[in-house]
């Protein structure tokens, strides 16, 4: 076994420590290239610029389009759906004044299925309102200082 100190090579040539700056430059200083002018680099920004502003227009009317294309196609689905609701909630008023009509009567089986469907409506009217009241505050810009009309 060696001694640890045996294992480092001695290097008898003096180092030249005017090549080396701050640890690591075998080669010398680089040369530093010229500063650019102030022109090029203006025209440079006003080029990112004119890019930017091309492609932030290009994502505007990409997201427009988007946007369209989903409200069109919600809307049309969503009318589908409300008319077949529609007409699921005209066979369950009719089957159930038929149901109630023997034991009641005709008239007051159609007033218990009114008030049953003005309830329904009442209820599900009051919670869209809440959600419209909740989106409504969800899209202000700036909520401490716009005074929306509550109530």
């Amino acid at each position: 076994m060696t001694a640890p100190d045996q294992d480092i090579p001695l290097d008898p040539a003096p180092r030249d420590y005017d090549r080396v700056s701050h640890g690591y430059a075998p080669e010398g200083r680089t040369e530093v290239p010229p500063p650019e002018p102030l022109d090029a680099i203006v025209r440079d920004v006003l080029d990112n610029l004119s890019a930017t502003a091309q492609s932030e227009m290009a994502l505007l009317e990409a997201r427009g389009s988007l946007a369209w294309h989903a409200i069109k196609w919600t809307a049309g689905w969503g009318f589908v759906a409300a008319c077949a609701l529609l007409v699921a909630m005209l066979a369950i008023a009719f089957g159930a004044i038929m149901v109630l009509a023997p034991r009641v009567g005709p008239l007051a089986a159609t007033l218990i299925v009114f008030a049953a469907l003005i309830a329904l409506a009442a209820f599900t009217g009051w919670r869209a309102l809440r959600h419209w009241r909740d989106l409504r505050t969800a899209l202000r810009r700036d909520l401490v200082h716009e005074v929306g009309e509550e109530e």
